[in-house]
């Protein structure tokens, strides 16, 4: 069984900056992964261009250089790749952490082990352990008939695939706008749907204007105060302010937003704010959950309120993490 004083689950930015830190500070590191490097970037859409400019979004000292004065989804790829190579983290990719367990080995417990960390490839001892794993994996459903369907897709991708089809969008905010906006301009017939009376207030503030001038004149129709009521193959139902009505429909992108998965970190021993159930309970100086040596890392730490970190305000977690595992060892 391979040992390491932190092992880290998520290989994104702030996962990577665990690494860093626990590098710099002389302690045995590994970072886990169950995709690709920082797989949530990857699989945003293939033209996003990041809200925060590159300077925002670096991490271990690393100048980020970008062409544009905000950079995009394949400059920030290129950029943690090569922050991979100069700090010679120790990463492994395409493996999935199974368990996350409390060690009842006395031998290893001993010498400091606290967990067992089981992955789809093989077992660690860990003194520590930080859950990096952000909340891309389990998209907000719309929670009405025909969401299973195949036309109906969370995740958008690349807007050549939706030319000259009937899209609908769902949401109001930077998912649903950039989609909206990009498909509509490859030829796609957009229709957005918004829950709430106007387009999102944290939309980039160059998209904004963009899309409200594109629903003011008409090149993409907007239903307001509006839901989803059900989907099938070729139409889908909205709830209407007008009551219901019914729209021919090839494509549904359901920009609803994500949520860290609840259900992995409750197994894995994270506790959640009993008034909620929906915000992980940590020390905001230590990072530190009700278990000792069990840290949180990045967006994970918003629960549900995913709005609330970011890679440049919670860049800073990987030192907080670091800093108290020393202390405590020391």
């Amino acid at each position: 069984m391979n040992s390491t004083d932190l092992l880290v689950v998520g290989g994104g930015p702030i996962g990577l900056a665990c690494g860093i830190a626990a590098k710099q500070a002389g302690l045995g590191h590994v970072i886990v992964e169950k995709g690709c490097l920082v797989n949530s970037l990857y699989n945003y859409p293939i033209n996003m261009t990041f809200f925060s400019t590159s300077d925002r979004l670096e991490i271990g000292n690393v100048p980020f250089m970008s062409l544009n004065a905000k950079p995009t989804r394949p400059e920030a790829l290129e950029y943690y790749r090569r922050v991979v190579q100069l700090h010679r983290l120790n990463l492994r990719l395409f493996e999935a952490v199974v368990a996350v367990q409390p060690n009842a080995d006395s031998t290893t417990l001993a010498k400091g082990y606290r967990y067992v960390v089981t992955t789809s490839k093989q077992r660690y001892n860990c003194k520590s352990v930080a859950i990096a794993t952000g909340f891309y994996d389990v998209p907000n459903a719309l929670g009405v008939p025909g969401e299973d369907l195949p036309k109906v897709t969370h995740y958008y991708r690349d807007p050549a695939y939706y030319a000259f089809q009937q899209v609908l969008v769902v949401g109001a905010n930077n998912s649903a706008v950039d989609a909206a906006l990009e498909c509509w301009r490859k030829g796609a017939g957009v229709t957005m749907v918004v829950r709430e009376a106007e387009i999102g207030s944290r939309v980039k503030y160059w998209a904004r204007p963009d899309i409200v001038n594109r629903i003011a004149e008409g090149s993409i129709k907007a239903y307001f105060n509006s839901t989803v009521a059900s989907i099938d193959a070729h139409k889908v139902s909205l709830q209407t302010p007008d009551g219901l009505i019914h729209i021919p429909n090839d494509f549904v992108l359901a920009m609803t937003g994500y949520q860290p998965n609840f259900d992995l970190l409750a197994r894995w021993g994270v506790q959640c704010q009993a008034s909620t159930g929906r915000q992980p309970v940590h020390n905001a100086l230590t990072m530190e959950t009700t278990q000792p040596g069990l840290y949180l890392a990045g967006v994970v730490c918003g629960g549900m309120d995913t709005h609330l970190w970011f890679i440049e305000n919670s860049r800073d977690h990987a030192y907080k993490i670091v800093q108290h595992i020393l202390q405590q060892s020391g």
